[in-house]
Parts: C-alpha cells; structure tokens; sequence
C-alpha cells in the first residue's frame, strides 16, 4: 500500500504539475461550471489543490479532501482564490463519510491512485454522498504508461467499459471524450466523463 503522507514529505510527487489539470478546464470551457451545480464540490484526492482552486475561480464552493496531511499543507500554503477549503479525509472510510454530503465530485487522481480492487469501494462511496440527479465528472487514465512498459501502478490504468461497469449500478453516463487538452505525455491516455447519480 501506497504511503501518500511519506511521498509528499519526501517531495516524491510526480503527478503534481503545479497547475490544474488541463482537462478540468476543457471540461469547464465546453459544459460550464453550471456542471457542477450551485452546491459544495467535493475533490477526493486533491493533493496541492490546483484543480481546487481552479474550480473555486469559477464561483463554486469547494471542498478539497486527502488522507496525507502534508498534501493540505501545500494545499493551503497557496493563496485562496475564493470559496475553498480542505478537509483531511479516507474518502473509502465510511465512518468518515457518514451525516455527509456532497453538491457534486470531481474526480482526477483519486481512482487511478487507489488499487483496482477498491475501485467499486470509491464508485459506492461517490453514490452515498450524491443525490440522485447530482453529478460525479472526472479525467480517468486509461493507459498511463507505454505499450510493452512494465508497470506496477500507481497510477493503474483503466478500460473505458471497467470505468463504466464500476459505476453503472449507481450512475448513468451523460458525456465523454477523450479530451484534447492534457499534460504533456499523457495526449490521448485520459478519458473525461460525466455521470449523473441515478
């Protein structure tokens, strides 16, 4: 199992690009942060907090969660942009979970961090925080590495059909695409999709 916590102490963080994820602001740019609906959005895994505070620039309450306390001391060492804040959270613990509820989620690094085994474990936990109708949108890898490279994950990589299988039972698909904007390296590896929670 992954130490979060000791990576973001050591400084071992690769997937901070120190900026938002670009296709969070193709998503915003083409569907509107009307998306995400007039209540809290809830960021499950937001390290630093770029895509946070990206939200939040578009007048959204946001709430941004990590189980590594050193991930919301960077997270809060930059300066607020608006309506954020940051709650230390196991977004899989549903004692933590419990009384809660989120307007609507944003998913980017959380499903490919997590071993495939508890993917149906964050798929259940994203639907007992949503009411029906609120939406779950997100940027999944589906190949985060080379053809032939071994890899062990994390990131762990993703089929379009396993992402939608995972989420079937509690969501129905509105949109996706395979987004034109992203990180250098990863062009064509990700897959932006909006689910309503049924």
């Amino acid at each position: 199992m992954t130490d979060w916590q000791e990576r973001y102490l050591q400084g071992d963080t690769p997937w901070d690009k120190g900026r938002p994820a670009p296709p969070l602001e193709e998503l915003i740019g083409r569907l509107g942060p009307g998306l995400f609906g007039d209540e809290e959005v809830w960021v499950p895994g937001c390290g630093a907090g770029h895509d946070v505070r990206l939200l939040a620039s578009h007048g959204l309450r946001v709430l941004g969660l990590d189980l590594a306390p050193a991930a919301l001391d960077a997270a809060r060492s930059h300066a607020a942009v608006n309506d954020e804040r940051y709650e230390l959270m196991d977004f899989l613990d549903a004692g933590q979970r419990e009384g809660r509820e989120a307007g609507a989620i944003w998913e980017h690094t959380c499903y490919c961090a997590i071993d495939p085994s508890r993917r149906a474990d964050y798929a259940r936990s994203c639907a007992e925080l949503l009411a029906p109708g609120r939406v779950l949108a997100g940027v999944f890898f589906l190949r985060p590495w080379d053809e032939g490279e071994e890899h062990q994950g994390p990131p762990f990589g993703a089929m379009i059909e396993s992402i939608d299988a995972c989420f079937s039972p509690w969501f129905e698909r509105l949109e996706a695409w395979v987004p034109l904007l992203g990180y250098p390296g990863r062009e064509g590896r990700e897959w932006l999709a909006v689910y309503k929670r049924l």
